[in-house]
């Protein structure tokens, strides 16, 4: 069963950042490979679903001529604004509050980005979220998922199921697989893969 936005709710009103993305070096190193994974220096126009306080938000939007941000919590919404603001890249970023898997914004998109976010929606939801990201992403269009791996006790999905889901497109011909990559063990890490729309 997808996790409900009251769930965020409650993470955010305990947290301005619950998960640590500011003062983590594990977070900081992952940001570091996500960007360094992405196969183009620029894009036109980036989506990414579930962008939190906007740690990892602010570091992409200088690789987007405009970047789509979207998440389920109106509170890291504000969090991502005022960073973005403080930083002088507000005017290249649309902020929407948005919920997975039915509210994606119409593409198409050269690059969408889920990072720590596809592992809240329950089975269904999972194959219709990524069923909706392929029909946003254009042909030739950049996919890269980033996902702890972990099992966490509350989160309806692993992140090797998440990953696992999507490469199942890459057999029906929608995707091509590019890259894929782990790092971190057991305790503390997670995986990378990066597609191609076909």
């Amino acid at each position: 069963m997808t996790l409900p936005p009251e769930y965020f709710e409650h993470v955010y009103g305990n947290s301005d950042d619950p998960w640590n993305f500011e003062s983590s070096p594990y977070e900081a190193a992952k940001y570091a490979q996500t960007l360094a994974a992405l196969p183009r220096s620029r894009y036109a126009r980036a989506l990414e679903i579930g962008c939190s306080i906007g740690v990892l938000t602010a570091l992409l939007a200088p690789r987007a001529e405009h970047l789509t941000a979207l998440d389920v919590n109106a509170q890291a919404l504000e969090r991502t604004r005022q960073r973005l603001e403080q930083a002088d890249l507000l005017g290249g970023v649309t902020l929407l509050q948005r919920r997975l898997p039915d509210e994606l914004p119409d593409g198409p998109f050269d690059l969408v980005l889920l990072s720590e976010v596809l592992y809240y929606l329950g089975p269904d939801d999972l194959e219709r979220a990524l069923d909706a990201v392929l029909a946003r992403l254009e042909t030739g269009g950049t996919l890269l998922l980033v996902h702890w791996t972990p099992p966490v006790h509350d989160y309806p999905q692993t992140g090797d199921a998440v990953h696992e889901a999507a490469l199942r497109r890459v057999k029906t011909g929608a995707l091509r697989h590019l890259k894929a990559e782990r790092h971190g063990d057991e305790q503390e890490g997670y995986r990378l893969d990066l597609f191609e729309r076909c």
